[in-house]
């Protein structure tokens, strides 16, 4: 089981292009009051939503003023600061609303998108530039993984994404095989450890190991509370990136609470 004292377990819920600000406002109240009563220990496992951007405001309101356990974050940032970029975010903006995290790089915007590599390096440099924390994501298609076997791809991917950084810095990394995502076919914890491990061999390469031993690296891709304890019994993985399980409150506790209902 990871038991490194250095890595809080983070659960992080995706909620992609679902909820407006007015159930995202009632989503997050009822979770933090089913995770309250479930006693949930907030400094066990950290828990963080990512809604639409025009939910962003209503939830950094709530949070805030009610004081809620929870973390959230932004599911994509420019490249940019400012300027003549329609339609795009910047991370001045989303530090202005308190937002601790962004995703960058998830496979939807690579595929959907046409996000090179080159593009998900510079909205990390963006991020960390607005002392956001990147949630970097990294993955292959069943294609990639028949063609170049396990962890290529991830570990060119992550590789790109960190061109730009050369400090010390807070990030986290997310291993979702695009071939498990919403397929219900989910990777095996083996599957996961084996490339969560050499991700951490290139934190360690390009960033040094004391980042590379306090980065948490999550799974995300068919994630259910009926699998999470496996993949939180690797040393590698420090938590999850939930998709569609996050948008409902009784899984997604379930999943938070994998400490309690396996007995770890």
């Amino acid at each position: 089981m990871n038991i490194n004292p250095r890595r809080t377990p983070l659960i992080a819920g995706n909620w992609k292009m679902n909820l407006d600000h007015l159930q995202a406002i009632a989503f997050v109240q009822k979770l933090a009051w089913n995770l309250k009563d479930a006693g949930h220990d907030t400094a066990a496992v950290e828990v963080a939503v990512f809604p639409p951007f025009t939910d962003l405001r209503s939830v950094q309101t709530l949070i805030s003023a009610d004081k809620l356990p929870l973390a959230f974050g932004a599911q994509d940032v420019s490249a940019h600061d400012s300027g003549a970029y329609t339609g795009e975010i910047s991370g001045a903006f989303l530090a202005q609303l308190e937002c601790q995290y962004v995703i960058i790089g998830h496979s939807e915007r690579r595929t959907l998108h046409n996000e090179s590599d080159e593009q998900v390096a510079s909205k990390v440099t963006a991020a960390l530039k607005h002392n956001l924390v990147p949630l970097i994501c990294v993955g292959e298609s069943a294609e990639d993984l028949a063609v170049h076997g396990p962890s290529a791809v991830p570990v060119a991917q992550l590789r790109a994404a960190l061109a730009g950084v050369t400090n010390a810095v807070d990030i986290v990394v997310a291993y979702e095989p695009v071939w498990a995502i919403g397929s219900g076919q989910a990777a095996t914890p083996e599957q996961a450890e084996q490339v969560a491990a050499a991700l951490r061999g290139v934190l360690s390469d390009t960033l040094g190991q004391d980042v590379a031993d306090k980065t948490r690296i999550l799974y995300g891709g068919s994630v259910k509370s009926t699998n999470i304890a496996a993949y939180m019994r690797e040393p590698n993985v420090d938590g999850a990136l939930v998709g569609g399980a996050s948008l409902d409150i009784a899984e997604f506790s379930s999943i938070i609470r994998y400490q309690k209902h396996v007995g770890l």
